[in-house]
Formats: C-alpha cells, sequence, structure tokens
C-alpha cells in the first residue's frame, strides 16, 4: 500500500469517526461506509489504494489483515458468550444452532446443486457452509435497540457469537472432500482433516485455560495490571492460534475454543475482551470491509459475467428462504409469534466470517470453482451489507411498536444479556440482567 493509500484510508477513518454518533440512528452502517469507501478509492474507483488481487491466493496484505482479524474476532466472539446463562435461558439460540443451523446447510446445498453453477457436491456443501455463519454488526440496530424485547436482540446476537466457530469446522472438512475429489498430489486427507478438526479444538483448551488460570492467579495476587491483561488476552489469542498450527491442527478452530474456554474460566474479570472488541477489533473490521470494497467486490463482479443471474439468484435465496425457513422451523413450539420469526429469520445477515471463511479454506485447498466460490460468498455478503443494513433501522422500529403492544408475550420473558461485538452505546457490565 503506497503513501497515497495509507493517507485516505486514515482520512476515511477519522472522518467517519468525526460523524459515527449521527450515524448511529441512521439506516448508514459503519459496514456500507467502509466497504463503498474502499471501493472509491481502490483500483476500480480513483486507484489510490492497491491492494492487489484480493481474490488471488497468497496476496500478503489482503490475507495478513484478514487471518489477524479472523483470530481476534473468533476469540473475542467465543469469549463474550457466557455458556452457564446460555443453557439457563437462551433457548431460542440454541435452537436456532442446533436444529436451524444444519437444515439451512442442507438447504444451501441443495439451492446450489440445483441451480447451474457446476458444482460438486461437496462444494455444494461448502458454498453452503460458508452461508452459515452470520454478523450480527451488520444490522446492529436491533441488536443494540431496546425497543426490541432483549429474547430477541440477544436470539441474534447469541447466535452471532456461536455460529461462526460452529460453521468453521464444517467449512474446513467440505473443503477438505472438495479438494481431494480434484487433487493430483498424494495428499492423505482423511489424516490432514482429522489432525485439523482434532488438534485444533484440543490446543485451544489447553491455551484457553491456562491462560485464564495464570491470569487469574496473578491478578489476585496483584502482579498484573489491566493494561497488561489486555496484552495478554491478544497474546493467548495468537498463541492458541500458533499453537495449533505448530502440532498439525486449525488455529481458527483453536482461537475460537481456546476463546470459549478463557470467557467462561476468567468470567468475572472478562471486562478488557469486550473492551477490545469494541476499539482495536472494530478497527480491524471496518479495514476489512473497507478491503473487501477495495479488491474483493470489483473482481467478484467481473468473475461472474459467466454466471450472473445464477450467482444473484443462489445469495438471494441464502439471504431468505435457505435462512428463514430452517430458522422458522426450528422454533416451532416456542410460542414465538410468527412477526418475531420472520424477525429472527431475516436478520442472519452475512458478513466477516463468510468473507475469511472463503479466502483462508481457498487459499488452502485447490478445487476446480473455488473461484466461483469465492465470487458467489463476496456478492451475497455485498447484498447482505445494503438489505440487512437498510431495513435494520426501520425494522427494528415497526417490530418494537408492534412487540410493545402485546401483553406476557413469550417475547417479554428476561434473560441475561450478553456482550454485542459493536455495541453502539457505553458498555456496561458484562452481564446485566433485564426484563426490558
Amino acid at each position: 500500500m503506497e503513501s497515497l493509500g495509507f493517507v485516505a484510508v486514515a482520512v476515511g477513518v477519522v472522518l467517519f469517526a468525526l460523524v459515527s454518533r449521527r450515524l448511529e440512528s441512521s439506516v448508514v452502517t459503519p459496514p456500507m461506509v467502509f466497504a463503498v469507501f474502499g471501493l472509491a478509492i481502490g483500483g476500480a474507483g480513483l486507484g489510490w489504494l492497491d491492494v492487489g488481487d484480493g481474490m488471488e491466493s497468497g496476496h500478503g496484505f489482503v490475507h495478513g489483515l484478514a487471518e489477524i482479524t479472523l483470530i481476534l474476532v473468533l476469540f473475542s466472539d467465543a469469549a463474550r458468550i457466557d455458556l452457564r446463562a446460555l443453557k439457563a435461558d437462551h433457548n431460542l439460540p440454541v435452537r436456532m444452532l442446533v436444529i436451524g443451523m444444519p437444515l439451512a446447510i442442507l438447504a444451501g446445498t441443495a439451492v446450489a446443486l440445483l441451480l447451474p453453477l457446476g458444482l460438486s457436491l461437496w462444494e455444494a456443501a461448502l458454498l453452503a457452509a460458508l452461508m452459515a455463519p452470520t454478523d450480527a454488526a451488520l444490522g446492529q440496530a436491533v441488536v443494540s435497540n431496546p425497543k426490541v424485547p432483549a429474547r430477541i436482540r440477544q436470539a441474534l446476537n447469541v447466535e452471532s457469537g456461536l455460529n461462526d466457530g460452529i460453521a468453521l469446522p464444517l467449512v474446513f472438512l467440505f473443503a477438505c472432500l472438495a479438494g481431494a475429489a480434484h487433487s493430483v498430489d498424494d495428499i492423505n486427507w482423511a489424516t490432514f482433516a482429522g489432525a485439523q478438526l482434532g488438534f485444533g479444538p484440543l490446543a485451544g483448551i489447553v491455551i484457553g485455560g491456562a491462560g485464564a488460570w495464570a491470569l487469574d492467579n496473578a491478578a489476585l495476587k496483584g502482579w498484573i495490571s489491566e493494561t497488561y491483561e489486555g496484552l495478554a488476552m491478544l497474546a493467548i489469542a495468537f498463541l492458541s492460534f500458533a499453537g495449533a498450527e505448530l502440532i498439525g491442527g486449525n488455529g481458527f478452530i483453536a482461537a475460537f475454543v481456546a476463546g470459549l474456554v478463557f470467557g467462561n474460566f476468567l468470567r468475572d474479570r472478562c471486562r478488557f475482551v469486550f473492551e477490545f472488541a469494541e476499539a482495536e477489533g472494530q478497527l480491524l473490521v471496518l479495514l476489512v470491509f473497507m478491503v473487501f470494497g477495495a479488491a474483493l467486490l470489483p473482481e467478484a463482479i467481473g468473475a461472474l459475467q459467466t454466471h450472473g443471474w445464477i450467482a444473484i439468484a443462489f445469495a438471494v435465496l441464502a439471504l431468505t428462504v435457505v435462512r428463514m425457513v430452517p430458522v422458522a422451523i426450528s422454533l416451532i413450539g416456542t410460542g414465538l409469534h410468527w412477526r418475531s420469526v420472520v424477525f429472527l429469520g431475516w436478520f442472519g445477515p452475512r458478513g466477516l466470517a463468510s468473507i475469511l471463511f472463503a479466502l483462508f479454506v481457498l487459499e488452502q485447498v485447490t478445487m476446480g470453482l473455488g473461484h466461483l466460490i469465492l465470487s458467489i460468498t463476496v456478492l451475497t455478503v455485498a447484498i447482505s451489507i445494503f438489505a440487512h443494513g437498510l431495513t435494520a433501522v426501520p425494522a427494528a422500529r415497526i417490530y418494537g411498536a408492534f412487540i410493545a403492544r402485546q401483553k406476557s408475550r413469550e417475547e417479554m420473558m428476561p434473560v441475561s444479556e450478553m456482550p454485542t461485538r459493536t455495541p453502539m452505546q457505553p458498555p456496561t457490565s458484562p452481564h446485566p440482567t433485564s426484563a426490558d
């Protein structure tokens, strides 16, 4: 990236920061702003920002930024989920994850095979798995608006925090199976997949647990300051990734598992994890969306010229029917109003995890239509950024007003609140209880 690119990025971040408070109540979201900004200053626009061909495997800047961001987002997303509270009073996201998510992957696979994209079974399954993680930050107004019942807000928030880590093993498994079908190398894909999916979680459990124990004891003895608690958390996230890679496991799965173990073992002293997600983590996420607009989006549009309407059809179906029907099935018997079911089904935006997962699996595994899979993923995320961003504020307002007129509904049951990835209001204690 040349000096002019650095200047453009820095000025853009400062200008956005100056008006960020004003934008919070509008339909304009940070991912929308930075994706458009990246497109404007990238090679397809003014040409000020040159990050190369983001579609090309091994591009240093794009993949370096993506790798750092994915490690920290997986770790911090997992760390903010309180498993005890999840078991006690968060049955909605559990249903959406255990029932809805597998059904969505099956439905997405079927749609990818039925459309004339030319994908094999495992390539179709991979594309569907890439569509499984949701990014609540793309519709932040929904999970931060107090007019939306806490139970509904937290269902979307918790689902988004867990489904990226749950989808990740499936993404790598399907990528390995798709790669095995196209590989000319003498690779034992079963052994490779077993090591990735076995040693990764093992490294995460050991390093996350040991890190939490060490920090807790150092804090009790007064050996560590709050500033260095945050630095230690960053180091533990990267250590879990590197440790897993060292022993042949998947580093990203390790980072997620380490965050889950770390956050639940150190629950009472985990504020710095959430503070990171609000500041440094938010900056990294926005830079990824900027690079998305500058490098990935133009290449995806160009690559989709031969599959234009088919790719758009898949993207639209993935964001609507493939998501909403499985969610509705998973919520049968909960007593929720049909408007709540539609609301939960619609607000499953595809964002950061889908982009980053696609970049990394296609860098590690060679497959026949890998470029097409990445292009469709990028197109789906681009549509989601605007479709969910533009509808978040009005939908939250309309739905909140409707629920306020109802009396004693399932939606109003009190639940413990877990931190969101990008809170739009001053943070409170990690897990206050609210009846809304």
